[in-house]
């Protein structure tokens, strides 16, 4: 994999631990659901789909839409919506195999177009939060007789279990 400038990481269902982005996730799902079952939480799991609709079709502020919309390319509709536009489509039925066909190229580009705005988004709110972060931070000015606090490298008062890798 190093041959092709792939570095291997595990971040796959089997080890939710090593990915911050699954734990933020479950955290929104964890407080849908416990905002919906309430006191009875044997019934979680009844629950559990309309959780998920209403956590994919939710506007998330970092990508700028919401994830539905990031994965399939146009925003969620309502099963009374989707009737309407059935009837529609069957008044519609003759239609030409070459038009249909340059309208998936075009809907496939705008896909595409959509993920690239949600990635500028993305980069958009991480500088945000980077300005918010960076001015909570002190500019300190260290003269020559200064007392500072140095940090002992040999003294070992932390476990290892707290040692990054």
């Amino acid at each position: 994999m190093l041959k092709y400038g792939f570095t291997h990481r595990l971040s796959t269902a089997c080890h939710p631990q090593t990915s911050g982005q699954v734990e933020v996730s479950n955290r929104g799902l964890k407080r849908i659901l416990g905002r919906t079952i309430g006191e009875n939480r044997a019934s979680w799991s009844d629950k559990l789909d309309d959780a998920l609709w209403a956590f994919r079709t939710a506007y998330k502020t970092p990508i700028g839409c919401t994830p539905y919309k990031l994965v399939y390319g146009k925003a969620c509709h309502l099963l009374i919506e989707l009737e309407h536009k059935a009837y529609w489509a069957l008044k519609q039925a003759n239609f030409d195999l070459a038009v249909a066909g340059d309208y998936q190229k075009v809907q496939l580009n705008e896909l595409n177009e959509l993920r690239d705005h949600a990635y500028e988004n993305s980069l958009i709110y991480m500088e945000k939060t980077k300005i918010i972060h960076d001015f909570k931070i002190k500019n300190r000015v260290f003269n020559v007789g200064d007392r500072v606090l140095l940090f002992n490298s040999r003294l070992k008062i932390f476990s290892g279990k707290l040692k990054t890798r």
